[in-house]
């Protein structure tokens, strides 16, 4: 086991409908905040054995259209950003942030 380790806790409050009326999350070392409050996620998990990724997206029935479409780009965004970081391909991950360009365009959201 290493020598250090974090925890991110996730809760997720659900209606009568089992639908998502808020999401709250923490983490050891989550600077200025005891818990966060969000109103939507999108979370990966790559699972080796099987060269899959698992999933796990929800929103609040607050999340806003135009909240969502700026979820949407500056998460992509940031794909862009740990494409680059990881593969250090600066060709596809440019291509990756013209494509964000072009979303943000088509969504009609402002920079």
């Amino acid at each position: 086991m290493s020598a250090k380790s974090k925890k991110i806790n996730i809760e997720v409050e659900l209606d009568e409908k089992d639908i998502p009326s808020n999401i709250k999350w923490d983490a050891t070392d989550l600077d200025g905040y005891e818990e966060a409050s969000c109103r939507a996620m999108l979370l990966s998990l790559w699972d080796h054995s099987n060269k899959d990724t698992l999933r796990l997206d929800l929103w609040t029935r607050d999340m806003t259209i135009d909240e969502m479409k700026i979820f949407f780009h500056q998460t992509l965004v940031t794909m862009a950003d740990t494409l680059e970081q990881s593969t250090n391909d600066d060709r596809i991950s440019g291509d990756m942030r013209d494509f964000c360009d072009y979303f943000a365009e088509k969504m009609n959201i402002e920079s």
